[in-house]
């Protein structure tokens, strides 16, 4: 069920972090040296060997260590100086090579001004959801996305997204400015991600992930979250496609953005 495409064309693995001073203030944030300013950037690196393992990339991963991955990341941020006067975030893109080549790009984005995980408290039963920034209307996409190797590991290979984010009506690349994404869900009918995010589905008490059995991608804030207790693994197979009403809230998340909210704004 997770058997790589015929012809996938050239791709590299792929992981996006956040650099940002706000994170210093954040003790779950922190790494070995003290307070880190980049995002999970540990759990970063735990994705990276695992999916090239999975990928079958030995030299990939043997050239994989953490002072490599932050070196990479000064690096590029080095080379933003100017930016670095007018930003205190920036999302920086990583990518790492069948060769074991790790290259990153780097991309002002607007600084948090508090814990970005928040928002995985909200209970659509009792809170104000206006506490915790804007909603994203997500839409449910009127065709399942088979389950491959491509939606259990992040790599360059963004086909399957763009092609959902067409379907409703979306562009390729998110606008900061239109707040919607797109609800995927695989060739059974179970829930697996939206095109940019991580999701769990508000079933009181809980906040529930899919599982990973259903082709989803494993992020590294929805392993911080499953592990801190926020979040739930789904166990029951409830998370179906069939399950999601108009209204519906949803907790959205990744290792850039963090936790957001969003609701379903219509369905297929």
């Amino acid at each position: 069920m997770s058997s790589l495409p015929e012809h996938p064309g050239p791709y590299e693995l792929l992981s996006s972090t956040r650099f940002d001073c706000f994170l210093s203030r954040l003790k779950w944030n922190n790494d070995p040296e003290g307070p880190c300013l980049f995002l999970l950037l540990q759990y970063h690196l735990d994705r990276l060997i695992d999916a090239a393992d999975r990928h079958g990339w030995k030299e990939a991963k043997t050239s994989l260590t953490y002072d490599a991955l932050k070196s990479s990341c000064h690096s590029v941020l080095a080379d933003c100086n100017d930016q670095r006067d007018k930003s205190q975030a920036f999302k920086i893109r990583l990518t790492l090579s069948q060769s074991g080549n790790l290259a990153a790009t780097a991309t002002p984005t607007t600084p948090f001004l508090s814990d970005p995980t928040s928002a995985s408290f909200f209970n659509p039963l009792s809170d104000n959801a206006s506490l915790f920034g804007s909603v994203f209307a997500i839409h449910v996409d009127p065709m399942p996305t088979p389950v491959s190797l491509f939606t259990s590991t992040k790599t360059t290979q963004r086909s399957i997204y763009n092609d959902a984010r067409f379907r409703a009506g979306l562009p390729h690349t998110p606008d900061p400015l239109n707040l919607a994404d797109v609800l995927m869900y695989n060739s059974e009918g179970f829930i697996t991600e939206s095109s940019i995010f991580n999701v769990a589905f508000y079933r009181s008490p809980h906040w529930i992930t899919p599982s990973t059995s259903t082709g989803c991608l494993p992020g590294v804030l929805r392993r911080w979250l499953l592990e801190q207790g926020r979040i739930r693994e789904d166990k029951k197979n409830q998370l179906t496609k069939d399950s999601v009403n108009k209204g519906d809230w949803i907790l959205l998340f990744n290792g850039v953005q963090g936790c957001r909210l969003g609701r379903i704004a219509d369905l297929c």
